[in-house]
């Protein structure tokens, strides 16, 4: 009778771990597929976004339309009058903006509103270059958070485009620092945006993709381990009623 209840429990245990398997695989490798589609991996070449971003790492960007940016975020774009390859900076003010540098306190304003950043290179201004522009509609003024070491807006101030670059030239926000390890962290929305109009962005479901895929993994390996702990804890369990039975025979 024991014997029958402890084939059953097992039987029921494989199925209750190829179970446990089953949905890890698909929260492991759904949480991988969603992550992909959603989110671009990118190396950044420069320390034009340090202290935020440093030279070499590697940031998830999510894919975005041009139309979903807001100010403060940190984004991919590429534009030819740029040099025409992927760049990454933050949006400092959007179309109709007027940004003016700077106060008697060196810090930026976006339409009379001043700007604390606590993102940049520490004891540094606002930006070594003075100047006064407005936006044009449906572009971005970009800045790197090492504002002595980037060549953003401010070089391009003379063009036709003030500066600006188009909300469609904006392939991704970047969502995290993936690597060097030390520096991984989800990126922040600056408070100081908060209170323009607009406000600031939603994080990406970044943190839910994590999710999905370590959940995955751990119930893959629980399931997986139960098979090897099963048998462990059978085998100990048939040479203690071996003992008994042995036990029993010399008594």
């Amino acid at each position: 009778m024991s014997d029958a209840r402890e084939a059953g429990g097992s039987r029921l245990g494989v199925v209750l771990s190829g179970l446990v398997v089953a949905i890890g695989c698909v929260l492991f490798l759904g949480g991988f597929a969603w992550g992909a589609v959603l989110y671009k991996p990118y190396s950044v070449p420069t320390d034009s976004m340090s202290p935020t971003i440093g030279k070499g790492d590697r940031v998830l960007a999510e894919r975005i339309d041009g139309g979903e940016v807001r100010r403060g975020d940190v984004v991919v774009f590429q534009d030819e009058i740029w040099g025409a390859l992927p760049m990454v900076k933050r949006v400092i003010g959007v179309g109709g903006d007027k940004v003016v540098c700077c106060d008697k306190q060196n810090r930026l304003t976006v339409d009379g509103k001043v700007l604390e950043e606590p993102y940049l290179q520490a004891k540094e201004p606002a930006s070594m270059t003075r100047f006064s522009t407005t936006v044009p509609k449906g572009s971005l003024f970009l800045m790197g958070d090492h504002r002595s070491d980037s060549l953003d807006s401010r070089v391009h101030l003379t063009d036709s485009s003030r500066g600006a670059v188009p909300t469609d030239a904006v392939t991704a926000r970047v969502d995290a620092t993936a690597w060097p390890l030390g520096a991984f962290g989800m990126m922040g929305r600056p408070e100081v945006f908060e209170k323009l109009p607009g406000g600031v962005s939603q994080p990406g479901p970044l943190r839910l993709v994590s999710v999905s895929v370590l959940t995955g993994a751990v119930l893959i390996l629980g399931g997986a381990a139960y098979g090897p702990v099963a048998r462990r804890m059978g085998g100990g369990t048939t040479r203690r009623d071996e003992t008994r039975e042995k036990v029993a025979a010399s008594g």
